[in-house]
């Protein structure tokens, strides 16, 4: 069975294409509003880029996922009409589409959260907020648009913290609290991060060669540029595919099972 929370393009109506917005910067060549179809974006909702993104300015997208929210919102949500097809859906379909993902992420955090072994104290807490977060993706158009996102988004946080100490204290001592810390640009080459809390840090263009994260939470951490070259990041969590992509690393890169070796690292 496919893992409904890996992207699955061929059957998604390209809406990370056409709902998102991006502006013009390091990561895309052009301006495009929201609900704005791409002009990359072909009919068959394929991109006539796909294999140069980043050659072509395109970098962004290299680093994006929809945890699978592409094809849920496509082949469920709508039962499998496309915006092309059906215009006058096009505009609630790119309106449900970042709730939908939003919920897809949540589900990656809490299905993560349920194989940590030292949380296991939680784990039923964590499956029940998994099994309400599966329901919600299952509602209506009018019930996703109407959904409070931010405070189902809240109540996951408050166990994934939890989560959090628990997993941490393994690494047996005291480790300083950087949650949400700048450190863009910050020199950590071979630093002894093991068990830190780097919630939503700021690690832009760092330099974190051989350094020890294993153990440490990265959950919402920007690695935009971030040097991982040697870097041990075994048993790091909450750490996900789109974070390792905006990354730089190398064959020496240590990383958890669950993820893979971006393409352009080498």
């Amino acid at each position: 069975m496919e893992n409904p929370l890996q992207a699955d393009c061929g059957s998604c109506f390209g809406l990370c294409c056409a709902a998102l917005p991006f502006a013009k910067s390091a990561d895309f060549a052009i301006n495009k509003d929201a609900g704005k179809p791409c002009p990359n974006l072909r009919t068959d909702f394929r991109c006539g880029i796909h294999t140069r993104l980043r050659q072509s300015g395109f970098p962004g997208c290299t680093v994006y996922d929809c945890f699978g929210a592409g094809q849920q919102v496509s082949q469920v949500t709508f039962g499998g009409t496309d915006w092309r097809q059906a215009p006058d859906t096009a505009q609630q379909m790119f309106a449900v589409f970042p709730v939908v993902r939003q919920l897809h992420e949540l589900l990656w955090y809490l299905t993560e959260a349920l194989k940590l072994r030292p949380a296991r104290a939680l784990h039923g807490e964590i499956r029940r907020l998994l099994e309400g977060t599966e329901r919600l993706t299952g509602l209506a158009p009018d019930a996703l648009e109407k959904l409070d996102v931010a405070a189902h988004r809240q109540d996951v946080n408050v166990l994934l913290l939890r989560t959090s100490e628990l997993v941490r204290a393994e690494a047996g001592r005291k480790k300083k609290d950087r949650r949400g810390a700048d450190l863009i640009g910050a020199r950590l080459r071979g630093a002894d991060l093991r068990g830190a809390n780097l919630r939503g840090a700021y690690l832009i263009a760092a330099d974190l060669t051989g350094a020890d994260l294993r153990l440490a939470d990265l959950i919402g951490a920007d690695l935009r540029d971030a040097d991982l070259a040697g870097a041990d990041l075994t048993g790091s969590f909450f750490l996900t595919q789109p974070q390792l992509n905006a990354a730089k690393g190398d064959a020496a890169t240590k990383l958890p099972p669950a993820l893979t070796r971006p393409a352009h690292w080498s």
